[in-house]
């Protein structure tokens, strides 16, 4: 299957149009609204005070729509099996609102997602505890001007290496790209853009980070879940390896570049 041949080379696969347009529609209405009590009025750009405001991605019908569309389902099972990942009537995560501006928004950093808490901060460990896979819900048209998120393509297969050594206890996320070498960042990069609808589903180890300035016209609105599995994987070679943990595999064995 080319996609998943694909997902393992470059940490990363996009599904077109996976949200339908109605839905789509309708989780904007409730982000709008959830905007509106912090007031900050998504059509009114003097009230774009601050570059970006972060929402905890709402509940609701219309987000359990867009977190059950039976395209990313199909994906979910290609990419990490069937019976894996946690089935979640939603979405969920964090919604960060980029608004038309050129201040630094202060979190535009490398870096890859944590996936667990230890004391208050989110680690992450070699397999992957409590995360499968990284989704970016693209619930607005976002072009190269509007401040799109930024991937280091092959990314994934640099950071399996530098997190074998800390166990299953793992080590703090924001540690993780300090560690990397120069090599990683001359990687080619790509910017995840698109219609309102698409969603790319990322590695868990793919490095990636907020862009800036956003120079486009208009709020930007991703949301960026988790995709929860209920084991973390075992990384024993097998007939049962999903893409995700084969290029993890690929990686620790020194057969991926």
């Amino acid at each position: 299957m080319q996609i998943v041949d694909d997902f393992c080379a470059d940490g990363f696969v996009v599904v077109r149009g996976a949200v339908a347009p109605d839905v789509v529609r309708r989780c904007v209405d409730v982000i709008d609204a959830e905007l509106l009590r912090r007031a900050v009025d998504p059509r009114d750009p003097t009230t774009w005070t601050e570059p970006v405001v972060r929402l905890a991605c709402p509940e609701g019908p219309a987000f359990a729509a867009a977190g059950t569309s039976s395209a990313l389902w199909d994906m979910y099972d290609a990419l990490l099996g069937a019976g894996r990942w946690v089935n979640r009537a939603g979405v969920g995560g964090t919604v960060p609102v980029r608004f038309p501006s050129t201040r630094d928004p202060g979190d535009a950093g490398w870096h890859i997602d944590g996936s667990y808490d230890v004391d208050g901060a989110w680690w992450i460990n070699v397999r992957s505890r409590g995360r499968g896979l990284l989704a970016l819900f693209l619930f607005t048209h976002v072009a190269d001007d509007d401040a799109p998120t930024e991937l280091i393509v092959g990314s994934h297969l640099d950071v399996p290496r530098l997190l074998a050594p800390f166990g299953d206890r793992g080590v703090f996320f924001g540690d993780v790209t300090r560690k990397l070498s120069a090599s990683t960042f001359h990687r080619p990069r790509m910017l995840a853009t698109g219609l309102a609808g698409d969603v790319f589903l990322c590695h868990p180890f793919l490095v990636h980070r907020a862009t800036w300035p956003h120079l486009g016209t208009g709020p930007r609105m991703v949301a960026q879940p988790a995709v929860a599995i209920h084991e973390p994987f075992a990384l024993r070679a097998g007939i049962d390896v999903c893409p995700v943990e084969r290029a993890v595999l690929a990686a620790l064995s020194g057969r991926a570049h």
